[in-house]
């Protein structure tokens, strides 16, 4: 059985680890309509219009 040498350190170990804990931005996209940004695959809370659909009757 394979038995490492050394200890591995904290240092290292930790940033291995820290490209699993980092917290990435939503995506955004803009609306097609309005031109305001929203979250993709979401009716646009600005217009109300989805994949060229008026949805939501926004005034």
């Amino acid at each position: 059985m394979a038995v490492p040498k050394q200890r591995t350190g904290r240092i290292r170990t930790h940033r291995r680890r820290s490209t699993h804990d980092r917290i990435d931005a939503p995506a955004r996209s803009t609306c097609p309509q309005c031109g305001e940004v929203k979250l993709p695959h979401r009716v646009c809370s600005n217009c109300g219009f989805y994949k060229s659909r008026e949805v939501l009757d926004v005034e």
